[in-house]
C-alpha cells in the first residue's frame, strides 16, 4: 500500500514542472527558472529508472519516466526561449 501511495505521490511530484511550463509559455520567458536544476535531475532520475527497471519496481519506475519527460520538457522549452532571446538581443 505505501508503495502504491508513494508511487501516486511521485506521479504529482512528476507533474510539477508543468507549472513551470505554463509560467514560461505565458510569459513567453525562461529568465526567472533555474534551466541547471532541471539539468541535473535529469541523469538522477535516468539513474532511478534503471535502477527500477532492473528490479520490476514499476512503481519506481512510472513515476521517475514521467518526472524525466516532463523535466526533458521544461528544459527544452526553456533553452529554445532563452535562444530566441539571445536572438532577438543580437
Amino acid at each position: 500500500m505505501l508503495g502504491v501511495v508513494a508511487s501516486l505521490w511521485g506521479v504529482v511530484m512528476a507533474l510539477a514542472p508543468v507549472l513551470q511550463i505554463h509560467r514560461m509559455i505565458k510569459k513567453r520567458s525562461s529568465a526567472d527558472v533555474s534551466l541547471g536544476y532541471f539539468g541535473l535531475l535529469l541523469p538522477g532520475f535516468a539513474l532511478w529508472i534503471a535502477y527500477g527497471w532492473t528490479r520490476s519496481d514499476w512503481p519506481l519506475v512510472v513515476p521517475n519516466i514521467l518526472a524525466f519527460t516532463v523535466s526533458t520538457v521544461t528544459l527544452t522549452i526553456g533553452l529554445v526561449l532563452r535562444k530566441r532571446d539571445r536572438v532577438k538581443d543580437s
